[in-house]
């Protein structure tokens, strides 16, 4: 009349052509009543055995149906079905099955070694994926930031370059300026001075002040340029000479 249970180890082959143990515990008692003891009693020889029969049966009937991998997530299942086929069998014996639990699978060394290998293999596949895309993304922010990086220099010597022209343009203003008061200080109308005139002087001007420039830049103490008085003339005639071709292109 106690509970009992039954430890059961079944052989079996899977969909996938595993062969696998599988261990199923069966807990059982007789029923409490006259008729039930005397079933369990008069009509089974041994019991354990009959029980065990029908374990086969639903183990062997039903773990071939399913892959390896899903034996282990479909155990209760399996175990749901040998519970109602033994209490379907073994209640007209008199015997009350409460429990069937399966408590191992184990499949051939070499298989869970494989298992393990596959296993293995998958998460190193999945980190090298995680390092590539963390490569790319760090190499896209890379781009994005030298792109910037280069936008903003170019947006910075633009801005030189136009706050050097204006420097230069105010420069040239300034000169022009000081050449009109200077011709004022000698007493002379500013009608009366030509143009090519104050552009020789401004020429003039510029050239010495490139040449302090060039003697400053250079890392020598001696600097040799080709001077001649008459080169300042013939400078100032050839930017003349670019004025009025310019300017008579520009009317045509």
């Amino acid at each position: 009349m106690r509970l009992n249970q039954l430890e059961v180890s079944c052989e079996t082959k899977t969909k996938d052509n595993v062969f696998t143990h599988i261990k199923v515990s069966i807990q059982y008692q007789i029923v409490n009543t006259d008729d039930a003891i005397w079933q369990a009693y008069y009509r089974l020889t041994n019991p354990r055995s009959q029980i065990e029969a029908y374990v086969y049966d639903v183990v062997r009937a039903t773990v071939p149906k399913i892959d390896l991998d899903d034996v282990f997530t479909q155990k209760d299942e399996i175990a749901i079905q040998i519970k109602g086929n033994l209490a379907e069998n073994m209640g007209s014996f008199g015997y009350e099955i409460l429990a069937t639990p399966i408590t191992d699978i184990e499949p051939n060394a070499e298989v869970k070694r494989a298992m393990n290998e596959i296993n293995k293999a998958k998460r190193l596949r999945a980190a090298a994926t995680d390092a590539g895309e963390a490569t790319k993304v760090k190499a896209i922010k890379e781009a994005e930031a030298d792109a910037s990086r280069t936008e903003i220099q170019a947006k910075a010597s633009a801005e030189a370059m136009h706050l050097g022209g204006v420097g230069i343009a105010r420069q040239r203003q300034a000169i022009m300026e000081g050449l009109r008061e200077s011709v004022n200080a000698w007493g002379t109308e500013v009608d009366d001075i030509q143009p090519k005139q104050v552009l020789d002087l401004m020429m003039v001007t510029q050239y010495f002040d490139m040449m302090k420039d060039v003697g400053n830049a250079t890392r020598s103490n001696a600097v040799f340029l080709s001077h001649s008085p008459s080169a300042l003339d013939d400078l100032a005639t050839s930017i003349n000479k670019g004025f009025l071709t310019a300017t008579d292109k520009m009317k045509r």
